[in-house]
């Protein structure tokens, strides 16, 4: 409209108020201070990402690149690798151990995935209520404490001691190692997601809260429709590092079975493991499993973070 200042002309007399007296104004030297502070990043950048783009790419990118060379090859060492085309991956799927490994790996992350994410949902609830979240602060803060203090080995160690105990041990049956090794996931992972989403429940804003309430709404409709879609952030990050955690799960494996009894308890990455280190000549075969083992991981992932994602609810 006419008599009033554009956008422009007026930060153009921001930008002169205080120049009268030929002293330059405070957003004149900010704006000055920005674009030294730009032309600083501009000139030091490759100086700090370049040591850790060399290291990347030594550390993940060149073996990533040659373990998918190797793949189609059959070899002992690295300088001895013939290429032999897809003869390894026609091993892979000829070998019952993988396809058993596979869908045993795919059940014990399913249902590790439910149990860690649900309880630790439940906890956050408990934790963040006005009341009941002081009473229960203090004990979770000292089980927190005290799972940081001892490592996976000796929680594996009294996981099979409890077992013990029942009168069957952990490689007594497939079935036996599953309960074992998802006990053991659930009490290292269960708190860790639960900070996260506690850190979810906190950021709702409590008018929606107490709108759903004014209008009508019990407490299973307030949680179902209003705290669930609003912490989908936190469950999008949960879901996702539990399922990868569930398919990439090694040491604990390694600790409480050892695949036993006659690899029935063996989960997918130990039997690349034993692939690779424990058959002379299946070096190929091993590594072949671990591309696909990586290919099956990546796409679980994307189809997961993109199937959460979608549900998320703009804030």
């Amino acid at each position: 409209m006419d008599g009033q200042l554009s956008i422009r002309q007026r930060m153009r007399n921001k930008k002169h108020r205080f120049e009268a007296d030929g002293k330059p104004s405070a957003f004149s030297i900010k704006r000055k201070e920005r674009g030294t502070c730009k032309k600083a990043i501009k000139r030091y950048f490759p100086v700090f990402v370049l040591p850790t783009m060399i290291a990347f790419t030594i550390g993940f990118i060149a073996p990533f690149l040659l373990g998918i060379y190797l793949s189609f090859c059959k070899f002992t060492t690295v300088t001895d690798a013939r290429f032999i085309g897809l003869e390894n991956y026609g091993k892979v799927f000829q070998d019952p151990t993988f396809l058993h490994s596979l869908w045993y790996t795919v059940l014990f992350t399913v249902l590790s995935m439910l149990l860690i994410n649900v309880l630790a949902f439940a906890v956050a609830m408990v934790l963040t209520k006005p009341v009941r979240g002081k009473i229960f602060s203090g004990l979770y803060f000292y089980a927190e404490f005290d799972r940081w203090n001892y490592s996976g080995i000796y929680l594996a160690a009294s996981v099979k001691r409890s077992a013990c105990t029942l009168g069957k041990t952990l490689t007594y049956s497939g079935t036996y190692g599953l309960m074992g090794m998802i006990i053991l996931v659930c009490w290292q992972q269960i708190g860790y997601m639960m900070i996260i989403y506690i850190s979810g429940i906190q950021n709702i804003p409590g008018e929606l809260i107490e709108a759903a309430k004014i209008d009508g709404a019990n407490s299973r409709q307030v949680l179902r429709k209003v705290i669930i879609p609003m912490v989908m952030p936190s469950i999008t990050i949960c879901t996702f590092l539990t399922l990868t955690n569930g398919f990439k799960l090694f040491d604990q494996n390694l600790a409480l079975t050892n695949g036993a009894p006659s690899k029935m308890s063996e989960l997918l990455a130990l039997n690349i493991f034993n692939t690779f280190y424990g058959r002379a000549g299946y070096e190929g075969v091993g590594q072949a499993k671990a591309v696909i083992f990586f290919l099956i991981v990546g796409l679980v992932a994307v189809i997961q973070n993109r199937m959460t994602r979608s549900k998320e609810v703009q804030q």
